[in-house]
């Protein structure tokens, strides 16, 4: 896959560190909202931890192993890491830029101050101390390491305070000590002010009280640091017998893992950072010096002050689906025909309206659902333990190995376990990604089976976050589908064929490659060849071959990318009739739909699975076709939208950059912003059933008597 010297597939982690930097251009942006900014932020700060802790920790392992494959790319691990590094610094001054020179002074412009030690004023002083003793000091726990021996466990991703201590009296020796800054403290310390919001850091104010902390030692530096732990570890699943019981070791060898990075503030002394150096066993290469507050991930907290809403974006509330009246009973709305919703501008509500009033309802026997990441005091859990008080038969299939939501999956399946309901943990050596929930009813003309199948997890949260898709529907085959796939994960039955869905990791590569041919070859015969796709990530080798083949062949192939990229785009000879837009702008991007224009017979497809070989070959994965015309209306119109936005669109170059499609001079009127346009259709198809329900008079009657 060369053309010259030239790979025609690009680095994942470079693609996906230039999504990053999407996000980061959204926190430079001037034209949105301050505390949106800051938001957008903290969030390139989240995203590059999880990075660093899973691929940087990742590289390192294959690097010590002296593994030296080459990725599609052509790199081999030791490359991929050098130039990751190289990115990552440069990506980490823009973030500090960002934050120092734009951020900050504008905050200070908007009354929202913050402190730093030499600038509070006698009231402030004074306050602080009293925080100090009463609140902080209590909490803190100095100790004086010796990096020689026994050095203390340092936890990952929390902020320490690393102290160095003047030479005893006829030693010659510093001695380090190290101060746990508690993860039950608040960061943000509010501060009496004339206006606004003034607030100090955690760190802050221990650095400027350590004198207090060591009585009659000198203090000769005080700094805040920050590790970051190799978290690539994976459970042995083919040598454990109990695989809940491996999940809670994986996590704790988390705990223990290697060092990969470690983050200093810059004012630290050379002598001070070789200290740290040795106690955490890393290099200079792994050393990042920060010029601002460590964890920007942690402002979040600040940009979600309810006194500062006005600094934000205006709310947009998700709106009641036309397709649902949700004074009826679910099971009688979707009985009358399929029901589709594009989230967060179509209200979750009947996706939990299904769930909870199968909890109650007396006619249903069973519900059984995939659980990946679900929310605290989450409504579906509630829903599913109720369910088994009122003797329903509940399955949930709990992936354990979602990255990051393992101890919390852990604690669900626990709970519902106790409570009574048959709980799963998937398959050995795959994980169920699928989002699928199945409501068995007993009526009056025989069985009923009620799916909900989406793109998105059960999480009422993230609903009002992410773009997804929900599916609801009676369909027969849909139903019979979801029954054979749920007894099939349950290790209940032979894998056997589906009748509409299809499956991975066994037949979705397959039926998407053919999709893909399918096209091409139609076009090679004089028809037309269309596809269009929207997805999180597009990394699959196989797929991408595929697509530059179909582009040769003529056939026009859009696609709506949100995160990772490594095909080429619009390179002549290879790829001139593909085109590919990221979305960055105030909801994450998270739908999959996949649209073949198939000789005019139109296929569409929602699904929970990314273009990547790990959605393909090692994860459980569903795509659901959209037989119901006007839910193939529905779905083709997201994607023209979304394809076609103007404003917080990014078009791939062929180059593998990415260049702002915003918009300018005439063509400024006729701009689209995709999300917004989603959410105002919303809007107008709410406001239109409320009209007409206004216009109609419905009556109070008596009731009947027995």
């Amino acid at each position: 896959m060369k053309t010259g010297n030239k790979t025609n597939i690009i680095n994942r982690e470079l693609s996906w560190l230039e999504f990053n930097q999407r996000v980061l251009n959204e926190a430079l942006d001037d034209a949105i909202p301050l505390l949106d900014r800051l938001m957008f932020l903290s969030i390139t700060a989240s995203n590059l931890d999880e990075f660093i802790m899973v691929r940087v920790g990742g590289l390192k392992l294959m690097i010590d192993r002296d593994i030296r494959k080459k990725d599609p790319a052509g790199l081999t691990p030791r490359q991929q890491s050098a130039a990751i590094t190289n990115r990552l610094r440069e990506m980490i001054r823009d973030q500090y830029e960002c934050y120092l020179d734009n951020l900050l002074p504008l905050l200070n412009k908007h009354h929202v101050a913050h402190i730093c030690p030499a600038d509070l004023s006698p009231d402030q002083g004074v306050y602080l101390e009293a925080i100090f003793e009463n609140e902080i000091y209590p909490v803190i726990t100095p100790m004086v390491v010796d990096t020689e021996k026994d050095p203390p466990l340092l936890q990952n991703m929390c902020i320490y305070i690393a102290v160095r201590l003047s030479p005893k009296d006829g030693e010659s020796k510093q001695d380090l000590a190290i101060i746990p800054v508690s993860r039950n403290l608040k960061r943000f310390i509010s501060l009496p002010g004339q206006e606004g919001y003034s607030y100090m850091l955690l760190e802050e104010a221990i650095c400027c009280m350590t004198k207090q902390l060591f009585p009659g030692a000198g203090v000769l530096e005080a700094v805040p640091f920050r590790i970051t732990r190799n978290a690539d570890l994976a459970a042995r699943e083919d040598l454990t017998p109990d695989f809940l019981s491996e999940m809670e070791s994986v996590l704790s060898q988390r705990k223990i893992s290697d060092c990969v990075r470690l983050e200093i503030n810059d004012g630290a002394s050379k002598t001070i950072v070789r200290m740290l150096q040795k106690l955490c066993k890393v290099t200079s290469d792994d050393t990042y010096y920060i010029p601002g507050p460590l964890d920007l991930s942690a402002f979040s907290a600040l940009a979600n002050i309810e006194s500062l809403q006005n600094l934000r974006y205006p709310t947009w509330d998700p709106q009641p689906s036309p397709d649902v009246d949700m004074s009826n009973s679910i099971f009688d709305e979707i009985s009358r025909e399929d029901i589709m919703l594009c989230h967060p501008f179509d209200s979750y509500e009947p996706v939990l309206k299904l769930i909870e009033e199968a909890a109650d309802d007396p006619d249903v026997l069973a519900i059984k659902q995939t659980l990946y990441r679900t929310n605290a005091n989450s409504r579906v859990m509630a829903a599913l333990n109720r369910a088994t008080d009122n003797g329903k038969q509940v399955t949930a299939i709990v992936e354990l190995k979602a990255r990051f939501d393992e101890e919390n999956n852990i604690r669900r399946a626990k709970e519902l376990e106790a409570a009574g309901a048959q709980i799963i943990y998937g398959i050995k050596g795959l994980k169920t990604h699928s989002k699928v929930c199945i409501v068995v009813r007993k009526e009056r003309d025989g069985i009923a089976r009620y799916v909900h199948f989406g793109t998105g997890n059960y999480n009422e949260k993230t609903a009002r976050l992410y773009t997804d898709i929900s599916l609801l529907t009676r369909d027969p085959d849909l139903g019979k589908d979801a029954s054979t796939f749920f007894n099939t994960v349950s290790g209940y039955s032979e894998p056997q064929p589906f009748l509409k869905l299809v499956s991975a990791p066994v037949g979705l590569r397959e039926k998407l490659l053919s999709l893909i041919s399918e096209e091409t070859e139609r076009c090679r015969q004089g028809q037309k060849g269309l596809i269009m796709a929207k997805m999180n990530s597009l990394v699959d080798p196989e797929l991408i071959r595929a697509l530059y083949k179909a582009s040769a062949a003529g056939v026009k192939i859009m696609l709506n990318v949100r995160g990772i990229c490594c095909l080429r785009a619009g390179v002549k000879g290879l790829s001139s009739n593909i085109s590919v837009v990221s979305i960055v702008d105030r909801y994450l991007e998270h739908s999959r739909i996949f649209y073949f224009h198939h000789g005019g017979t139109e296929q569409v497809f929602i699904s929970s699975a990314d273009w990547m070989p790990r959605n393909l070959d090692r994860r459980i994965e569903l795509m659901v076709p959209a037989d119901d015309r006007r839910c193939r209306k529905i779905l083709k119109h997201i994607l023209d939208v979304c394809l076609n936005d103007t404003v917080k669109g990014y078009r791939l170059m062929p180059d593998g950059t990415y260049k702002r499609l915003a918009p300018s001079g005439k063509k400024k009127a006729a701009s689209v912003r995709s999300q917004q346009v989603l959410h105002h259709e919303a809007c107008e198809r709410a406001a239109s059933i409320q009209k007409v329900n206004q216009n109609i008079f419905e009556l109070h009657r008596p009731r009947k008597s027995s």
